[in-house]
């Protein structure tokens, strides 16, 4: 009598999961339908894939074959996807008509494509690497300042700088051989002299990773020296269910699961869309290079390139705690510096916070815990928009001649390597030019009703401390041309 009871008990029970899990499916499955209902419809940037990009094993043996490939690769847009807008109504905020206020093709040089400024007085060479879904645009102030003394290469990574549509097939090895393949081509021009690699958070990783391989395959690394700035180091966990994402999406025939985000593609050189590809092959490179930091000898590790790293101490973008664990805690080195630009702390900007970043790092920043150099940027007082640049070590402190502006909370990911004098990306407009001008202050009115997402909108697109930045570069600069002329330690 007990056993049947138990067993109609357990019977009932396991109906009443199976009801419940079904539900559960059946909800998620409505749930999602409307979700992707939801989402804007694709457009030819989204569904246009072009055959000339370049692929890790597609033969191309130089860096001058790569933008040879570069160059059918835009001729092949201009075919496919320019000539069809053409033939459509102007939408004067996209990227993709030409003559819309958007139109890269406005700028000279379009900064969508890679760049190499030879200097036959070059003292050494440096190599640029931009980030994931933008272009070698956010390292031409950089270029511009560096050309007088260096011969400078910009590299374009592939799957960027053409349609969103490319970074749903991109692989992190495309990155990585197209790094290879600029390094290789710099190292060959320059005879011997310093080489330096400036890269921003993707680019990082890219230069990160291509010293790692050198280091791994008992070669020297090529770079003397390298600098990043908002490096990717680590994302946050949600970053490892971007594969299972688009695998779902090919699995089921839904294209839209492919994009994290569908948007009006208003940036001259920045994808307004993202693909979910694209943050699995920025995961699987920073995954690639912590497999390559473990299994690292001491003797390799100190023959890493000495690194000089640029970030905020918030960072939406990548996980900045991993910048301390994966690379200063793990590789630092007393000739390595550090460079963190604090929250804005008058009172208003300080109290509206939800909370404080700079807390998350205070182990970090426990001068008893440093082998390395940090300067954090800072207030010189809680009222005072002016800043100080303070060291943890020495606790010296130096004024700037720089202050936060008006209505500014903290720097972003994309902040830093823009000046304010940008014409695109700063804060003033130059009524001489007719392109669209994004760095401004908010629009203003009800929400939902602009096409740009209210996050973009309000999200700080240029850098008040960038000559603070420009002049630590050139120091750090100075002090690998030191080392290469004299023989003396990178830290004197």
């Amino acid at each position: 009598m007990v056993r049947r009871k138990v067993i109609g008990v357990s019977k009932h029970l396991g109906l009443a999961v199976f009801y419940g899990s079904l539900g559960t499916v059946i909800a998620a499955v409505v749930a999602g339908v409307f979700w992707l209902n939801s989402k804007p419809e694709l457009s030819l940037w989204h569904t246009t894939k072009l055959k000339s990009e370049f692929h890790y094993d597609d033969g191309t043996r130089d860096f001058d074959q790569y933008r040879s490939k570069e160059q059918a690769l835009f001729e092949e847009m201009e075919q496919r996807l320019y000539s069809r807008t053409a033939r459509m109504p102007l939408e004067p905020f996209n990227r993709y008509f030409h003559d819309s206020l958007s139109d890269p093709s406005q700028w000279n040089p379009d900064w969508n494509r890679s760049f190499e400024w030879p200097n036959p007085d070059a003292e050494f060479g440096v190599l640029l690497i931009h980030g994931m879904s933008d272009s070698p645009y956010y390292m031409a102030h950089l270029a511009r300042h560096l050309a007088d003394r260096a011969h400078v290469v910009g590299l374009r990574l592939p799957g960027h700088g053409t349609l969103p549509s490319m970074l749903t097939r991109l692989q992190w090895q495309d990155l990585q051989a197209a790094t290879s393949l600029a390094a290789r081509h710099l190292e060959a021009q320059l005879g011997g002299k310093p080489l330096l690699l400036v890269g921003f958070s993707t680019g990082a990783a890219l230069g990160l990773n291509h010293s790692l391989n050198q280091l791994t395959a008992g070669k020297p690394p090529r770079f003397d020296a390298m600098v990043f700035i908002s490096p990717a180091m680590g994302l946050a966990p949600i970053a490892q269910g971007a594969w299972w994402q688009a695998q779902m999406g090919q699995w089921l025939g839904l294209e839209k699961l492919a994009w994290e985000s569908l948007a009006l593609e208003y940036h001259p050189f920045k994808y307004g869309s993202f693909a979910v590809n694209a943050g699995d092959v920025v995961y699987q490179l920073i995954q690639a290079n912590q497999a390559m930091i473990d299994r690292l000898s001491p003797t390799q590790r100190a023959h890493l390139p000495p690194v000089l790293t640029f970030n905020s101490v918030i960072d939406q973008t990548v996980d900045t705690q991993a910048l301390f664990e994966s690379l200063y805690l793990t590789l630092g080195k007393p000739e390595d510096e550090l460079v963190l630009f604090d929250i804005n702390r008058t009172w208003l900007d300080f109290r509206l916070l939800t909370q404080d970043p700079i807390e998350d790092y205070a182990l970090f920043l426990d001068a008893s815990q440093s082998r390395f150099r940090t300067t954090i940027v800072e207030n010189r007082g809680p009222e005072v928009a002016e800043v100080q640049a303070r060291e943890i070590q020495s606790d010296d402190v130096v004024p700037l001649p720089l202050s936060w502006p008006i209505g500014v909370h903290s720097l972003s990911h994309v902040a830093l390597t823009i000046p304010e004098a940008d014409p695109l990306l700063g804060p003033r407009r130059d009524p001489r030019r007719t392109h669209i001008h994004l760095g401004g202050q908010a629009v203003r009115g009800e929400r939902g009703m602009l096409a740009i997402p209210s996050d973009e909108l309000l999200r700080q697109k240029w850098n008040p401390f960038y000559p603070y930045l420009i002049e630590r570069l050139d120091l750090w600069t100075e002090r690998m041309l030191a080392q290469e002329q004299s023989g003396k330690s990178f830290s004197n």
